[in-house]
Order: structure tokens, then C-alpha cells, then sequence
């Protein structure tokens, strides 16, 4: 992990088309302002945690239903098929 200290209205640039500026510090808490592209999302990290649980879960319960719909085609073959 790199560890860069900034001051308040101090940026850091991250590739060519990201900038996080300290906008300002008060006590243990520091306000941040990102400028970056519209196609590039931004989210806090337990934000991001929780969409990606989300997706997860889709995820499995679309196996799951298409793993039910599968075995009800197979009960419905006779044995002439």
C-alpha cells in the first residue's frame, strides 16, 4: 500500500484521469473530493462490499432456479425420448 500525506486543498493524480483532493480535516475525519470519468464508479468501500455480495447472491440464486428449471424438464421425459 502506498501512504502519501496531503494538506488540505492537496491532491493526488491517480493514472492520467483520476484526481482525489483533501478538501478538508476536521479532527479524525477528512472530507475527500474525486474528479474522475463518469464510466469509472466511485463508492465508499462498504458500499462497494455490499453490491458486490449482492451480485454474488444474484448470481447463485440464478443457478439455483435455472438447476430447478432443468430438473423439471428431465422428470417430464418419458421413456420413449
Amino acid at each position: 500500500m502506498l501512504v502519501l500525506s496531503r494538506k488540505p486543498n492537496e491532491s493526488i493524480i491517480i493514472g492520467d484521469n483520476i484526481e482525489v483532493k483533501i478538501v478538508e480535516v476536521r479532527g479524525e475525519q477528512v472530507k475527500l473530493g474525486i474528479t474522475a470519468p463518469r464510466d469509472i464508479p466511485v463508492h465508499r468501500k462498504e458500499v462497494y462490499e455490499s453490491i458486490h455480495k449482492q451480485n454474488l447472491n444474484a448470481v447463485q440464486k440464478k443457478h439455483t432456479n435455472l438447476e430447478k428449471f432443468s430438473n423439471i424438464f428431465k422428470k417430464k421425459k418419458g421413456p420413449s425420448q
